[in-house]
């Protein structure tokens, strides 16, 4: 059976680089750091139509071409029979998805993916509502760092999103793991300044990376 892209995304080395940043810069702050990875965000149906109408479109015109009989009694026919198989390569292939996808669409289906991880994965019950998820969306090549109330009123929402961009950018040249433990370590930085640590904190989200 394969395994979901999340599973695999870092390595397992990486992983534990991870866990241990995490673990490390949480004893400068009674905040709490979670990272997650999924495989995409949203399903993009309206992407999986388009391009199965497109692609079985284009086969069933070749066809049509081939068979010299180019009418639209042949033609439609065709394309309803390759429209089903088309469209499967749109869901094996997730990747082929992101042509027939703006980006505005793609950003807000990370966002709310983000928001309801957040609350799936109950970060939002620290004691101190000091919280924060970088959530990483592998389609779509896109990070969102979500606060919680205490540290949505200590922290502007534009420091999270420069921390975000530039996990983005590793991202892309390829340097994900690096740019990610970079990131969780500023964030602890800005973590530590508004949240200190206390004397009876306790760890209370995990430190693993989540899949």
């Amino acid at each position: 059976m394969k395994l979901p892209k999340a599973m695999t995304f870092f390595t397992d080395e990486e992983k534990v680089r991870i866990r241990d940043t995490v673990s490390s810069v949480e004893k400068g702050t009674s905040g709490e750091i979670a990272t997650m990875v999924v495989d995409q965000s949203d399903r993009y149906l309206e992407a999986e139509i388009l391009g199965g109408i497109l692609v079985g479109g284009l086969a069933a015109l070749i066809i049509a071409v081939l068979i010299e009989h180019v009418t639209i009694w042949t033609f439609i026919p065709v394309l309803c029979i390759l429209y089903f198989p088309a469209r499967f390569l749109f869901i094996r292939f997730s990747s082929l998805k992101t042509p027939f996808v703006n980006k505005k669409r793609m950003s807000h289906a990370v966002h709310e993916r983000a928001v309801r991880a957040f609350y799936e994965k109950g970060l939002y019950r620290t004691r101190d509502e000091n919280g924060i998820l970088i959530f990483i969306s592998i389609l779509e090549r896109k990070v969102w760092i979500l606060g919680d109330r205490g540290v949505d009123s200590k922290i502007s929402p534009e420091s999270w999103r420069a921390y975000a961009q530039e996990i983005s950018a590793g991202l892309r040249a390829g340097n994900k793991c690096e740019a990610l433990c970079t990131v969780i370590r500023k964030c602890g930085l800005v973590m530590a300044e508004h949240f200190p640590k206390k004397a009876d904190d306790t760890n209370e989200l995990p430190d693993e990376l989540i899949c």
